[in-house]
């Protein structure tokens, strides 16, 4: 960023909150664009400050699920298609 603070409207955070069994997750892309960064380098900062989230903080989806981009390592099982059903469009 460049150094001046920008407030997000409330309403493009609720659509970037995807449901997925249940749980309320973002994509990292969509984080990346909140915080206006590139994706890579909001993973790059993750990765460097493990330590200081939790250990559900993140996961990764596999490859093969449709319309999910991956982006970290899977610590909690994986999404299967049918599962996408309860994703709301973002």
């Amino acid at each position: 960023m460049n150094g001046q603070m920008t407030v997000v409207p409330v309403e493009r955070i609720e659509r970037a909150i995807l449901s997925i069994r249940g749980e309320k997750v973002m994509l990292d892309s969509d984080l990346a664009v909140i915080y206006g960064v590139p994706t890579k380098v909001l993973n790059q900062a993750v990765k460097r400050n493990l330590s200081r989230f939790p250990p559900d903080f993140m996961f990764q989806l596999p490859a093969l699920h449709p319309r999910i981009p991956t982006g970290f390592k899977s610590i909690s099982p994986a999404v299967t298609p049918q599962d996408n059903q309860e994703t709301n469009p973002v």
